[in-house]
């Protein structure tokens, strides 16, 4: 792969390729693989200085159900399962074929990476679908994670990798996902817990001799790196960083012209075959997210910084693509949605911190909102539990997390890491406030002391008897998945706040993704208004509406199909139907 990095190299003022990419995250990078791997000559433009976008930052989990690695931990799953659980999670949200011609060809394109580059996957052994209470849902074997990889493979490219949200790290940059949280939260009691944490604690100090952060990467690291390092090895790719799109025009057929600056120099670039656009969707447009996230601000998001809807614009008006539903019937929302904690960084940057499954759901926590109530289901899925909050209007914008001490120590609070240590400097900026008692809290909230203790008092009652009358929290095996069984409580996810002092710290309705984009086929061909495939022009990942509609039904919904579509719109363009 020919790379020119942002402010070096640069694209001839003429330029032609077979197939161009813009957008160098998970969705364009996984395109551009399967598309040099039918031999395409392929331009994979990207508007930052890395690679990976959103991807990177993720967890990196698809959800490709019934793959081979699927099978390992649930042989029993069927189409036919899959099919009853995503009619009754999605029913008309989206297109019905849309959620077929992914399943069609999921396994085989799992099959695919796997053969002809370094992706590798595995299934977590309870992974459970979101919505677990409906018919065909399972707790595993759908959605997949990439297998940590050496970022040391990379060489001096490994510095494209977009690197984790810092808070995400621990040690100076060393990535940790679920499997090794558990080992060293555990290390104390377990000799195979031990070793783990040894083994990677280790590699990292070896690691800090040498480079910026740890080389060891997993979740979606693993996944843009194990893309990178597969691109690496296709000389017929060019992967150019730093790019401004400018315009797109329709040439004759398939083509298509795309003006694009880097720095100084302008290039105009015609895509023979295709023309792809895997962008990351519309949310930080300035236009499109005022009109269509209203009231959200950009600062709560925890996306990458590239998905700024220029693409997505471009496409709808000079080429005329379709966006968003095309049945008349408004969406419930545009975005697919994360509570979030927000603070400032000594660097002056913002840290956005989606709290997706290591606190709210746990014993001993609960979430209030400025009047001291609870006001929703805290166990629910994180994209539900965002939508409750916007629902409930300003009252809950933000909401509050709020933890007694022991539970604070035992699961730590977004930001603040278990053990109970080291909280000096998130009180003294404000993200994390603290009471000596329930009253205490309330007044340096502003918030009605009666009505907070009276809310808590209610909650440790249902907690002893383990059901939650007010909000049904701990009702599922999503909900129980990620409350903590082993404190042997009648129900995981309720445990009472008894244990002075008391925390709490400001929630945030935080947008993780775009679910409105252009309108596709089955093979990623962008529609026109006439429901008639645009020639040449294929849209991807969140560029594209998603195949779940608004619902969030699982983990991955986002990668999983990304990978899928990028594999059956690289086949399409290479051998187009007659």
């Amino acid at each position: 792969m020919n790379i020119l990095r942002a402010g070096q190299g640069h694209l001839p003022e003429q330029a032609s390729f077979d197939v161009v990419v813009l957008g160098a995250g998970g969705a364009g990078m996984a395109t551009a693989l399967c598309l040099a791997q039918a031999g395409q000559q392929v331009l994979l433009l990207e508007s930052t200085a890395c690679v990976g976008g959103t991807t990177a930052l993720s967890a990196g989990t698809a959800w490709i159900p019934l793959s081979t690695h699927g099978a390992q931990v649930n042989p029993a799953d069927t189409r036919e399962a899959v099919d009853t659980y995503l009619d009754a999670a999605v029913g008309d949200a989206a297109p019905r074929a849309m959620r077929q011609a992914f399943l069609d060809a999921g396994a085989a394109a799992v099959d695919f990476y796997e053969r002809e580059s370094e992706l590798r996957f595995r299934p977590y052994p309870r992974h459970p679908d979101y919505l677990s209470e409906l018919p065909g849902s399972t707790l595993c074997g759908r959605a997949i994670e990439p297998l940590p990889f050496d970022g040391r493979l990379l060489g001096e490219d490994f510095d494209l990798v977009r690197p984790p949200i810092p808070e995400f790290t621990v040690l100076g940059g060393m990535m940790v996902d679920r499997t090794d949280i558990n080992h060293l939260l555990g290390k104390g009691r377990s000799l195979a817990s031990a070793r783990h944490a040894a083994r990677i604690l280790a590699r990292h100090a070896r690691d800090r001799l040498g480079y910026p952060r740890g080389t060891r990467l997993v979740m979606g690291n693993a996944l843009v790196a194990r893309l990178l390092c597969s691109l690496k090895t296709r000389p017929n790719v060019t992967l150019a960083l730093g790019c401004e799109l400018q315009t797109l025009a329709r040439g004759q057929g398939s083509e298509h012209e795309l003006v694009v600056r880097r720095g100084h120099t302008v290039s105009r670039v015609t895509a023979r075959k295709a023309l792809v656009l895997a962008s990351g969707g519309f949310n930080r447009h300035p236009a499109l997210r005022q009109a269509l996230l209203p009231g959200v601000s950009p600062d709560w998001c925890p996306g990458a910084p590239g998905h700024a809807g220029m693409a997505q614009s471009q496409a709808r008006e000079a080429l005329g693509a379709a966006w968003g539903r095309q049945d008349g019937q408004a969406p419930t929302t545009h975005a697919f949605w994360a509570p979030v904690s927000l603070r400032r960084r000594a660097d002056g940057s913002q840290a956005v911190f989606p709290h997706f499954v290591m606190d709210r759901a746990k014993p001993g926590m609960i979430t209030v909102d400025q009047r001291g109530e609870r006001f929703l289901n805290e166990s629910t899925s994180y994209h539900r539990f965002a939508l409750a909050m916007q629902a409930h209007g300003e009252a809950a914008v933000p909401a509050f997390l709020v933890a007694d001490a022991a539970a604070l120590a035992r699961y730590g609070m977004g930001m603040v890491r278990p053990g109970g240590k080291g909280l000096a400097p998130f009180l003294a900026d404000g993200y994390l406030v603290r009471g000596q008692s329930l009253a205490d809290l309330a007044r340096q909230l502003d918030m009605n002391a009666e009505a907070l203790s009276a809310t808590v008092a209610r909650f440790n009652a249902m907690a002893a008897r383990g059901v939650d009358e007010d909000f049904q929290r701990g009702t599922t095996a999503y909900q129980h998945n990620i409350g903590d069984a082993t404190l042997g409580l009648p129900n995981p996810n309720l445990g009472p706040l008894t244990q002075a002092p008391f925390y709490a710290l400001r929630l945030y309705p935080g947008d993780i993704g775009a679910c409105s984009g252009l309108v596709t086929d089955g093979d990623g061909r962008v529609q026109g208004p006439d429901g008639q495939p645009l020639p040449g022009l294929y849209a991807l990942g969140n560029d594209a509406q998603s195949i779940m509609g608004d619902r969030y039904t699982a983990p991955g919904i986002t990668i999983g199909p990304a990978l899928v579509f990028a594999y059956r719109a690289a086949r399409a363009i290479h051998a187009p139907a007659p």
